[in-house]
């Protein structure tokens, strides 16, 4: 064999070499699973290496080879691990891990951000999830129609109680969704793990208001009922409390809420899609507070999700003597203790081209 093919097989081999352990380090820093979407709680002491890392990593099955993972942290210059716990996935890379470590919020380069408005209903988060991620509408309802499901998240919760199960009620998690901008690993997490974020922070929000939800004469679903008419009716925060006082003053005299906003959520109907029939106005519906035998009554349960201001309206509201509000064109509102008040407010409002 003269020198030349001595060499070319030496360049052979060295690539060859080369070769392997650049696969063998691209797959050691890949994710370990793809399809294990359970989240894995670890903590990192003050002061760790990138070994005691690693081990940490390693024994919780987030990566598959320490010394590919330090590797990875030699190779990039990785430093500033923040110590803390964390919640990582098994579908998380060794780039994703360490920027999760470094930063202290999950980081993934397929991750997604939803952002649920206040005072949108369930339909409307139906359409943005399937809109966000690779859910779809139905599989949204389907979940929410699933009794099981809900009966174990009321042994989860405990702000969701056996009310949400009542037969009347459209949707069972209406108004217990909180709103708010989320993120997520990437497009494949599912309709479960969205609620189930989602109510984590109804929890932490509720949490504050324990105390006051437990002395109030009102249950949970009930405050959260108000609150959500609130929310829907108070377009000002600043409106919120003494809207809050209307519904409560109302409820005291034993007179219908008469809120339009529970009849369209009764004939399931989107604010300003159109205008209510009289026919729809006047029939019975446990959440329309326009028809028959709702006098002093709240709806069967909430119309729209709600933010915190108007949970603590709900709570608090002002010490009002209102019976009545209006809204004009430009959605400032005006409150009155009286009927013939209300009347001659809505008159000026229709002289002044308010209306």
């Amino acid at each position: 064999m003269n020198i030349k093919k001595v060499i070319m097989v030496i360049i052979v081999v060295i690539a060859l070499v080369i070769g392997g352990l650049a696969l063998w380090y691209n797959v050691s820093i890949s994710e370990v699973d793809k399809k294990d979407t359970n989240k894995i709680q670890v903590e990192i002491p003050i002061g760790s290496s990138s070994e005691n890392i690693a081990n940490v990593l390693k024994d919780n099955g987030l990566i598959k080879n320490k010394l590919a993972f330090k590797l990875y942290v030699k190779l990039n210059k990785v430093s500033n691990f923040q110590a803390g716990k964390y919640e990582l996935y098994k579908t998380m890379n060794v780039e994703e891990i360490t920027k999760t470590l470094q930063t202290g919020k999950l980081f993934s380069k397929n991750q997604i951000t939803i952002t649920f408005v206040e005072g949108k209903n369930i339909n409307w988060y139906a359409n943005k999830i399937a809109e966000e991620t690779n859910n779809t509408k139905e599989q949204v309802f389907e979940l929410l129609e699933n009794k099981e499901y809900i009966a174990s998240l009321i042994e989860k919760y405990w702000f969701l109680t056996d009310e949400i199960e009542n037969k009347d009620i459209y949707y069972p998690l209406e108004g217990y969704l909180f709103p708010d901008t989320y993120s997520f690993n990437n497009k494949d997490v599912t309709v479960e793990e969205i609620f189930d974020t989602m109510l984590k922070q109804t929890e932490n929000i509720l949490n504050e208001y324990k105390d006051d939800i437990e002395k109030s004469k009102y249950s949970v679903h009930e405050i959260l009922t108000i609150a959500s008419l609130v929310e829907t009716e108070g377009i000002h925060p600043e409106d919120r409390k003494d809207i809050s006082s209307v519904i409560y003053n109302r409820l005291k005299v034993k007179m219908p809420l008469q809120l339009d906003a529970t009849t369209y959520y009764a004939v399931k109907v989107e604010l300003g899609q159109r205008d209510l029939y009289q026919s729809e106005l006047n029939t019975y519906n446990p959440y329309n507070t326009r028809g028959p035998r709702m006098e002093g009554k709240l709806p069967v349960g909430p119309i729209s999700s709600v933010g915190k201001v108007s949970i603590e309206a709900a709570l608090n509201p002002n010490n009002t003597e209102y019976i009545y509000y209006v809204s004009d064109k430009n959605g400032k509102v005006y409150f009155n203790r009286t009927s013939s008040e209300h009347n001659s407010t809505i008159n000026r409002l229709q002289k002044e081209g308010l209306w």
